[in-house]
């Protein structure tokens, strides 16, 4: 009886052991992303997980942290707040997920700042552009341009080079474009510019003749539409059945290509604010060509601000990883002391508030292809092209 206990524990014991000399190895990193992957706008979110899988997957083939694998883990916002938050939820408290990739939208971001702020998780967006996202707390931190920085060069653009003195505006009633055209405006007004037309719409509208209707009777002198793609390509064609002459302004959300796809008969003279192009380099050129040998397309803005994003995360984890097992508050403060980063994005520094540090581009679309007029900055309340 004795020695059957005493074989019995030494199984036990021995199968205790191989467990725990191996559970190094099986043990892996968890990063989250949260983004639409589905609905109408899940082509945001799925360019920029596409860039996340990437970034992953070339980290872990370079050998992960010391052997051990980061896993990304995707949860699907489809673009609402509610979603975002049981996500959050999930990836916070089942996965244990060291930091975010995400949100992708401006509204979502809110919400899951707020919980990865009291959680001490940190967050990297890649395309949230309102102006408070980064107050809500030290880890949170974007790889995208502000609305702040992003409405001062729109307004000053606008009005000084483009010669609008009158402008109408026609925004969805959300942070991402109430965020727009609140500074954009402000910007303009305090130049001397009139906003003589300021109609809204919501998120998932589909008829805009109404507003369209009032802005043509307003007679602006251009039409700015900070929105995302899919109003944006039904606001292009409707105003085109109306017979608005007035051209059209907009805002990064004019980046992503899929606006070419939805709306490509309509878009060509459409001049927008959005990502200053940075010199193309090895890098950049390696990630496009993997990028679209992968998933088929190329990616937009958003997805190489994603990829810089969560390659900047996989460093931060590893960096605090080198002592042991890492936490949140280490990669937190690893991710804060990033300096001078080389991108495929361009170079990158985040300002103490979790900004990204950064220029704005400006594009007058030929037909359906961008061209880049050159990025600006506004210093001492003057726009100044970067050279």
């Amino acid at each position: 009886m004795k020695k059957s206990l005493l074989t019995v524990l030494a199984i036990v014991l021995i199968a205790f052991t191989f467990v725990s000399c191996n559970k190094k190895s099986e043990e892996s990193y968890n990063v989250g992303f949260i983004g639409p992957m589905t609905g109408d706008y899940a082509n945001y979110g799925i360019l920029c997980n596409n860039s996340a899988q990437l970034a992953v997957k070339n980290f872990n083939a370079a050998g992960g942290i010391s052997g051990t694998p980061v896993t990304l883990i995707t949860e699907d916002s489809e673009g609402t707040i509610e979603k975002g938050n049981s996500a959050i939820e999930k990836l916070s408290s089942s996965d244990n997920i060291l930091a975010l990739v995400g949100p992708i939208f401006t509204g979502t971001t809110f919400a899951v700042a707020d919980r990865c702020q009291s959680e001490g998780i940190p967050l990297i967006t890649p395309s949230a552009t309102h102006a408070d996202i980064t107050s809500a707390g030290d880890m949170i931190f974007r790889t995208v341009v502000s609305d702040g920085l992003q409405g001062e060069v729109a307004g000053h653009y606008f009005y000084e080079v483009l010669g609008h003195k009158k402008l109408a505006v026609l925004y969805a009633k959300n942070d991402y474009s109430q965020g727009l055209y609140e500074s954009m405006s402000a910007t303009f007004e305090s130049l001397g510019g009139e906003i003589v037309a300021a109609e809204t719409c919501m998120v998932g509208d589909k008829d805009f003749k109404t507003q369209l209707t009032k802005i043509k009777a307003a007679k602006p002198d251009a039409i700015y539409i900070p929105n995302y793609t899919t109003e944006m390509a039904q606001i292009l064609e409707q105003a085109a059945q109306l017979d608005v002459k007035a051209p059209f302004v907009s805002c990064d959300g004019f980046s992503n290509p899929e606006i070419y796809n939805l709306a490509g008969a309509y878009t060509d003279g459409v001049v927008y604010v959005g990502p200053a192009k940075v010199k193309e380099s090895p890098a950049f050129s390696d990630f496009v060509k993997e990028y679209k040998a992968t998933y088929g397309v190329e990616p937009d803005s958003f997805a190489i601000n994603a990829y810089d994003g969560a390659n900047i995360i996989l460093n931060a984890i590893k960096t605090a990883a080198a002592d042991g097992k890492a936490t949140r508050q280490e990669v937190r403060d690893a991710i804060a002391a990033t300096k001078d980063y080389v991108g495929v994005g361009g170079l990158i520094n985040f300002a103490p508030n979790g900004d990204l540090v950064a220029y704005q581009g400006v594009y007058k679309v030929n037909g359906t292809t961008p061209e880049y007029l050159g990025a600006f900055k506004v210093v001492n309340g003057k726009l100044e092209k970067v050279e």
